[in-house]
């Protein structure tokens, strides 16, 4: 993390009724139709949050996120990162539940990681286009 300042905190959702409740204000936000869970079933919803006063917040917030998202492969879970964090905890009601949980600061929603088993085989990665890393030698 950016100088030392471990400006991001994660929020575990294991709770079935809080996790569909952030499932159907994403799905609102993403403009989906009713019935469509943009977590994709998953039961564990892991919520990155970056202090908004740390310049380096967002990119710590997208370390922590690449990080949890390879520890939950090593571990045979599947995980996808799934985003509009942002957009909800800049809404009132998220406001009001950082504060309930005792988390106070001004944070920023950086995505939420979804983890679950996967329900199916991993996908095969997209082909990788050509001129991405060059070289000086």
């Amino acid at each position: 993390n950016g100088r030392g300042k471990q400006a991001t905190i994660t929020i575990a959702v294991t709770n079935k009724e809080l996790r569909d409740k952030f499932s159907k204000i994403n799905r609102e936000i993403g403009g989906w139709d009713e019935g469509f869970d943009p977590f994709y079933g998953a039961p564990v919803i892991l919520i990155v949050l970056a202090d908004k006063e740390c310049l380096t917040g967002i990119y710590d917030g997208s370390l922590v996120m690449g990080n949890m998202m390879l520890a939950a492969h090593s571990l045979g879970l599947g995980s996808i990162w799934i985003h509009r964090a942002k957009e909800e905890f800049e809404l009132p009601e998220y406001q009001s539940l950082l504060k309930e949980i005792g988390i106070e600061g001004q944070w920023e929603g950086i995505a939420h990681c979804a983890v679950g088993y996967m329900d199916g085989e991993l996908p095969q990665a997209a082909a990788r286009k050509d001129n991405r890393v060059f070289w000086l030698e």
